[in-house]
């Protein structure tokens, strides 16, 4: 077999110290977390595994790039506002829709009935995405329909997981004690169990049942839902389907940056 030529080795040797350097520099900035923000160089060095020369040259890196400094003696380290840079182009890129739009349609696929995606604004749910069924006999709420959060299981998904302050004065907005408790009830499901549901409660003879979507900072930003006819749509679907809307929601979340792993409901 023909040896390569000396410049084309090195080349090779090169490109795969440039790969391992990468892949360090990346593994160290993936050490630090919510829980543990700020760390010596003992507690990275643990993390990743490094020699302390090599995680002395790589820390010095990414602080010149402006993803990491170090503060205080002795001395520790955190991520710098270069990371938040990235993570700003990163946001802006994000196009709820066009991410949602196939989770959305295999849930519509996979069940048949309209399937939606609703996003929180002003205190209501508002239809951005909506796949309706195929069925002659089918439920659509439409592009654009907006609905208060205390009213379907689209909304309801949303306020159970919102901020308590806001959720109490929705629910202070309720005149009658008896449609606040059962509000309450559902709410306490919804939590419970990660998903709402509502019988009748827009359109007569139709049900559905949604699950709340979280965006990177593990705040609730909308919903995912499915509708139908009752006729269709009897307990043991709705059981079965409120695996597949909390599935879905779970998927959405995650490309909104919410870390896969941590507590949906």
């Amino acid at each position: 077999m023909a040896k390569k030529p000396k410049a084309e080795v090195l080349d090779a040797e090169q490109g795969a110290s440039g790969v391992r350097a990468v892949d360090r520099a990346i593994a160290i900035l993936q050490c630090f977390t919510p829980d543990q923000p700020a760390m010596s160089v003992i507690e990275i060095q643990k993390r990743v595994g490094l020699s302390r020369p090599t995680l002395y040259r790589l820390l010095q890196t990414l602080a010149q790039r402006d993803l990491i400094q170090a503060e205080g003696d002795p001395q520790r380290f955190r991520l710098s506002h270069g990371v938040m840079k990235l993570a700003h182009v990163w946001l802006k890129g994000l196009e709820v829709v066009a991410i949602a739009r196939p989770v959305v349609e295999g849930l519509r696929e996979a069940t048949g009935e309209t399937a939606a995606l609703f996003r929180e604004q002003d205190d209501r749910g508002i239809c951005i995405l909506e796949c309706e069924s195929r069925h002659v006999l089918s439920i659509s709420r439409g592009v654009g329909h907006s609905l208060s959060l205390i009213q379907g299981s689209t909304g309801k998904a949303m306020l159970a997981f919102m901020d308590p302050k806001r959720q109490a004065a929705l629910l202070a907005s309720i005149a009658k004690s008896a449609d606040r408790a059962r509000l309450e009830d559902a709410l306490t499901f919804a939590r419970r169990n990660g998903y709402a549901t509502s019988h009748g409660e827009i359109f007569a003879g139709a049900v559905a049942v949604s699950a709340p979507c979280f965006d990177h900072r593990g705040e609730v930003v909308g919903s995912v839902g499915l509708y139908g006819p009752s006729a269709r749509i009897d307990e043991r679907k709705l059981l079965e389907y409120s695996k597949l809307v909390r599935e879905a929601g779970r998927q959405i979340s995650v490309l909104l940056g919410y870390q896969d792993g941590a507590p949906i409901a």
